[in-house]
């Protein structure tokens, strides 16, 4: 399956899990929260967050707030999901792919770069919302938004396996980052490498072509398989 047909499918399948259609006001009603989640996230642990409490900030009534976001990992998750849809494409062909790949991901790492108790808020919430069917979709259109940035970087005829891998850097950078073992600024650094080795493919097995030679010592002969142009280095004679 080409990487254009996969994000199709699996585009599909995250808008029929949630992206309902809302009308302007409910869209309005749902940016609000989503605003007052984001500015709350900032000034509260993931611990101390609650859907109440985001309510109350965006001026909403909490049942109003629960008909856009099941749960609190919901919520994050949402909040994350809008931060990545900000993240730009990368395609200029005036540009070496391999650059336009890693600005793609850099720009991906450093969403909450500046703000590391969102992002360790975001981590949590993805990581451990699976239950909740809600944060599921949520992380498949994170993926989607992800699978994107990637192959618009690559360009035509992006390899699906290329696209995968380097979604999986991504992927785990991110966890690594949200808990605290490097900075997102570090893991931008490292995704560069990731980035640079993918990119590069394996490395071809060298291959020789082999035939049998005569080599002639003292008395008698040996016969070696030796590469095609190859000089044979044997032992002095005893």
């Amino acid at each position: 399956m080409s990487s254009d047909a996969l994000v199709a499918v699996t585009d599909r399948a995250a808008q029929a899990v949630d992206d309902r259609p809302r009308n302007r006001r409910q869209e309005e009603t749902f940016r609000k929260v989503l605003a007052a989640g984001m500015q709350t996230l900032r000034e509260n642990s993931y611990t101390d967050l609650t859907v109440r409490m985001v309510a109350a900030r965006a001026k909403v009534a909490p049942a109003t707030a629960y008909t856009y976001f099941s749960s609190k990992n919901h919520l994050i998750a949402e909040v994350y999901l809008d931060l990545v849809r900000q993240v730009p494409y990368f395609t200029d062909v005036n540009v070496p792919m391999p650059v336009r790949v890693d600005q793609a991901l850099r720009h991906l790492a450093l969403v909450v770069a500046d703000e590391p108790e969102v992002g360790a808020a975001c981590t949590t919430a993805l990581l451990g919302g699976g239950a909740d069917p809600a944060v599921r979709a949520a992380r498949e259109r994170i993926g989607v938004e992800i699978h994107r940035r990637i192959a618009s970087a690559i360009g035509p005829g992006a390899e699906p396996t290329t696209v995968s891998a380097l979604q999986m850097a991504f992927f785990g950078a991110l966890v690594q980052a949200g808990s605290g073992e490097f900075t997102y600024h570090e893991i931008a650094d490292r995704l560069a490498d990731a980035v640079r080795l993918i990119l590069a493919g394996p490395r071809r097995p060298v291959t020789h072509d082999y035939s049998y030679r005569q080599v002639r010592r003292g008395p008698g002969s040996l016969r070696l398989r030796l590469p095609r142009g190859s000089v044979p280095v044997l032992p002095a004679a005893a």
